[in-house]
């Protein structure tokens, strides 16, 4: 019997001393050198490599929730850059979406979880506004509108807000060629006026005591006037159009200029000795922006005690803000919305009223 050929072993890696070969005998029955090394084992790493993941998003997330929750902190002292946040702040909810897109592509359950957090800061903001909160009925309907300095059409307009046939329908920024037009059109239907500058009142209803209101701008462009309204009594109805701003690259936020006559508005309001008022009126900034905290913490929001949605009113043809508001005190909203596109850069906004 021929005697049996000895074993050869496979040939030593280089450098390694017989390691390798002593290796490849090492390996379990049937495994194929040509597969490689055998898996490395899991350790708590791999665990910690998926929390790691996305941290950029975590980030972002974080920081959009602190914007979001401290918004009201954010200093003015430079650009105004706190009051410009608070204006388009509901857009921020944009990200939110963008966020958790990326969360998920990077497959980290920290950054989704960072992002949902974000959802819920914008949600307990700004989720109660999209609920319908509108009513039925209401004893009195007004409106208000900037018709525009460069309103090609001012018959046309008023004619469309006489469509809502409303009680009241204040107007700002008409001009003084074009006030006849809108007087003449509206008086059609509305026996009493009150006109101081730029702004007027129109009303079914009698109107007295009408007096300018001083916004420290050298014109005209507040009234305030006493309305006798059935079912309401005595009323002060204020007409407003507050200065506008201007998001300028080296000035910021420009808006102290509107920031002072809002002051002075809300001093004459806080004096009015009617215990019922309204404030009609494009005011150049929304119920977020803390500049407007004088007038907004004495009066109460109608679209936000009775609408649906947030109700932006600018740009007419792409709105992205609210900035034109019916304001009320010992007041109660019953619905509020805004109304169709008109001649002018803004939309009128309009609401129906009780006692």
């Amino acid at each position: 019997m021929a005697a049996e050929a000895p074993t050869v072993a496979d040939p030593p890696r280089g450098g390694d001393g017989g390691r390798g070969a002593r290796w490849r005998r090492r390996r379990p029955a049937g495994t194929d050198p040509a597969d490689g090394d055998p898996p490395r084992p899991r350790s708590w790493r791999d665990g910690a490599g998926r929390w790691r993941r996305g941290k950029l998003v975590v980030l972002a997330a974080l920081a959009l929730s602190a914007v979001m929750l401290l918004h009201s902190r954010i200093p003015n002292a430079i650009g105004n850059i706190g009051s410009l946040v608070q204006t388009f702040l509901p857009w921020f909810g944009l990200l939110v979406p963008v966020l958790l897109v990326c969360a998920l592509f990077s497959r980290s359950i920290t950054a989704v979880a960072a992002v949902t957090v974000s959802a819920l800061v914008w949600m307990n903001l700004f989720a109660g506004l999209l609920v319908d909160k509108t009513g039925e009925g209401g004893a009195l309907t007004v409106v208000s509108h900037n018709v525009d300095a460069e309103n090609p059409d001012p018959t046309a307009t008023a004619r469309q807000l006489m469509e809502t046939d409303a009680d009241l329908i204040a107007l700002q920024e008409m001009p003084r060629g074009e006030l006849a037009q809108y007087a003449a059109t509206l008086g059609e239907e509305y026996s009493y006026a009150a006109v101081e500058g730029t702004v007027g009142l129109w009303s079914r209803y009698p109107l007295t005591d009408t007096e300018p209101v001083d916004l420290g701008l050298g014109w005209t462009r507040a009234l305030r006037t006493t309305a006798t309204v059935p079912e309401f009594g005595d009323m002060a109805v204020y007409v407003a159009h507050l200065p506008s701003v201007r998001v300028q690259f080296r000035a910021g936020f420009t808006a102290g200029q509107r920031d002072d006559s809002a002051n002075r508005l809300a001093r004459a309001i806080a004096d009015d000795p009617h215990e019922r008022a309204i404030l009609l009126g494009d005011l150049n900034g929304t119920m977020n922006d803390r500049s407007l905290a004088p007038l907004t913490s004495q009066l109460r929001s109608t679209q936000g005690a009775a609408g649906a949605g947030f109700g932006f009113t600018f740009p007419s043809e792409f709105p992205v803000t609210r900035i034109d508001h019916i304001l009320v005190r010992e007041v109660e909203p019953v619905s509020s919305w805004s109304l169709p596109v008109t001649g002018s850069d803004h939309r009128p906004v309009a609401a129906r009223l009780d006692p």
